[in-house]
């Protein structure tokens, strides 16, 4: 199992608006392609001094499986671009950790 994690941070204004195109648009969006080996998505999110973080960790069986989503250069991150107007800053990468 595969764990792909991923931060990306937004303005307190923002931070209700970005979860809800998470939740509603992009997540059924990577749900609906039907990856095989793809298992779950997590939402974290935190409050924190003058922005709002929030972590998603997506779960595959494989490291193939995790380049069927993000394609041959699977480190970077996939970002559309109406997240991308919502968010203040965001990792360029994703990090991979093998679950045992």
């Amino acid at each position: 199992m595969i764990a792909r994690i991923w931060h990306g941070y937004t303005t307190p204004d923002n931070a209700n608006l970005y979860e809800s195109l998470l939740k509603t648009e992009i997540f059924r969006e990577i749900e609906s392609k039907m990856i095989l080996g793809f298992r779950n998505i997590q939402l974290l999110r935190r409050p924190l001094q003058e922005e709002v973080e929030f972590i998603t960790i997506i779960w595959f069986d494989s490291l193939d499986a995790v380049k069927q989503f993000a394609g041959p250069d699977y480190e970077k991150a996939v970002v559309l671009e109406k997240a991308r107007s919502l968010l203040k800053r965001y990792d360029q990468t994703s990090q991979h950790y093998e679950v045992k």
